[in-house]
């Protein structure tokens, strides 16, 4: 799915007489619509007050509110802007006409969104908000591996720091990751950190020897092809979509494997009856949102960095303009341009 666009900047903030919890008038009934299947009414009036200050704060900083395709419905669906997979956010980021940046997501995001936009105010609302895969590689690895295999071109995922992608020569995402090693045009490439990812990756290029890193995500690679069989035998008949970052078993033994646009994608396109899917549990609650008619079922499991933000925190950090995402100027450069190398190449 390509970055979207959402209309909540012009969202009406009055109160409205119609029957809500505790008997009150509800805030921000359009946008309660959006999320009624996900937040029970008596809960809504605890979040409709962050929304609303939020709203307003977003017109005073002159900001935008990007948010990942794994954000918990109540961000997702009210408060952002714009809404994506890495690489739509990254693409997206290029092109955002704000001075301030809030990135709902997690900090290499955020990073790679300075990177793109070094003069604007890039802010995350925790920064403790870390990434499995960031962390399994350092600059010095990416250093080793290219003493190691000398000439061999590295593709980066983008869930790096802005430091391993400054030693890369090209960045991917788990959507576009074929065309970008193919269009290197060599028989021999390394693709870190994302195991997995890579591994998937072989399959679709058996023409192209990818060497791999031990670097998994710590919410697709706890999926089993039994978690598959599982639901097979709970569920006749359910299409499984699973992404590239999970076990190659997994995805052999799934029905459909991409990113997460790719899967909003391939949801709305085929409208199955029933689906799981195979990864960050606030994928299916936001799809679910937009496509009451599907049955989503689970098992998923929760990335805890991604449930970092909140409403609150996304409201502190354009109240008090916290946290700043910068990139010390001897990486940004190198970084950007290997963000950018991946950004040129287009589909095939």
């Amino acid at each position: 799915m390509a970055a979207t666009s959402s209309p909540i900047a012009q969202a009406r903030i009055r109160p409205v007489s119609q029957p809500a919890a505790f008997g009150h008038a509800m805030l921000l009934p359009e946008l309660y619509a959006r999320v009624s299947r996900h937040i029970p009414a008596i809960e809504w009036p605890a979040l409709a007050p962050d929304i609303e200050a939020i709203l307003r704060l977003k017109r005073e900083r002159n900001a935008v509110i990007l948010a990942h395709n794994y954000q918990a419905p109540e961000i997702f669906h009210t408060v952002a802007d714009i809404v994506g997979d890495s690489l739509a956010l990254a693409r997206e980021a290029v092109t955002v006409d704000a001075d301030v940046i809030v990135l709902a997501g997690v900090h290499f995001m955020a990073e790679t969104a300075k990177l793109l936009n070094p003069a604007k105010t890039v802010l995350i609302p925790d920064m403790g908000a870390g990434c499995s895969l960031a962390d399994s590689i350092t600059a010095e690895d990416v250093r080793g591996l290219r003493a190691r295999y000398p000439g061999v071109p590295i593709v980066t995922y983008v869930n790096t720091s802005a430091a391993v992608k400054a030693e890369s020569d090209l960045c991917c995402t788990s959507g576009n990751a074929v065309e970008v090693i193919r269009s290197l045009n060599v028989p021999r490439v390394l693709m870190i950190p994302d195991e997995f990812l890579a591994q998937n990756t072989q399959a679709a290029l058996p023409e192209i020897e990818i060497l791999t890193w031990a670097g998994h995500c710590e919410v697709h690679e706890r999926f089993t092809p039994a978690d598959i069989r599982e639901v097979r035998d709970s569920y006749p008949g359910v299409t499984v979509i699973a992404h590239p970052e999970c076990p190659p078993d997994v995805v052999a033994a799934s029905d459909f494997s991409g990113s997460t646009a790719m899967m909003m994608n391939f949801v709305t396109e085929k409208r199955p009856a029933q689906v799981v899917l195979v990864t960050e549990c606030s994928m299916g609650d936001n799809i679910a949102a937009a496509n009451p008619d599907i049955e989503f079922i689970k098992p998923c499991n929760l990335c805890p960095h991604m449930k970092r933000m909140s409403l609150g925190n996304i409201r502190r950090a354009l109240e008090t303009m916290t946290h700043e995402v910068t990139v010390a100027p001897e990486l940004a450069d190198r970084a950007r341009a290997a963000v950018e190398r991946m950004l040129a190449v287009k589909p095939r």
